[in-house]
């Protein structure tokens, strides 16, 4: 074989090499997409199942009609934002999550939970929103770590230069405040 033989040969490898890579490079990113898409499903089906023990817990009768009005105002703006369809859907749910949390701070505070604690229905309720509150964080975390992944991927110059992402809008994390709170947090 002549040296353009194996010149030829050499370049059919290195390209072969190159196209293998790109496609397993973009079938990585195509399978991140897909988990940030069900992080952030199953986020807002957590928002949501949070949203409604809090609306429960404010229509239930065992707040102060103050408190009672508050979270359920909080509530329904909360799952309102998650129910919107814009662009900003995520900004508008983060913000409302977060109302959310401070007004389920305000509302429950340690003599009420611990006299809901004493009640069977309201023991179920608090039992419902603390593993509501717990799953929003982990669906969080989830989606978040998914969507550094991505970002760490679709940063390097190889997946912008051959534009291995495609169309495929830019992820973003959701930075919302999620905790548990103060009252829920202390041993019972």
């Amino acid at each position: 074989m002549s040296v353009w033989g194996w010149l030829f040969v050499g370049l059919v490898i290195i390209l072969g090499v190159l196209a293998l890579y790109l496609s397993n490079t973009a079938g990585r990113l195509d399978r991140l997409h897909r988990r940030i898409d069900v992080a952030e499903h199953s986020l807002d089906t957590q928002l949501l199942r949070r949203s409604s023990v809090a609306m429960e817990i404010a229509t239930s009768g065992f707040l102060d009609p103050a408190s009672a009005v508050l979270l359920a105002d909080a509530a329904h703006m909360a799952a309102a934002a998650i129910d919107t369809r814009s662009t900003d859907r995520g900004q508008a749910s983060a913000a409302a999550e977060s109302v959310l949390t401070r007004a389920l701070d305000l509302a429950l505070e340690e003599e009420e939970i611990e006299e809901l604690r004493e009640i069977p229905a309201g023991l179920a309720l608090i039992s419902d929103l603390e593993a509501a509150a717990l799953r929003v964080q982990l669906s969080r975390r989830f989606l978040n770590d998914a969507v550094r992944a991505c970002r760490q991927l679709r940063g390097r110059r190889i997946v912008r230069w051959f534009s291995l992402a495609g169309r495929t809008p830019w992820p973003f994390p959701r930075e919302m405040d999620d905790s548990l709170p103060e009252s829920l947090s202390k041993p019972s």
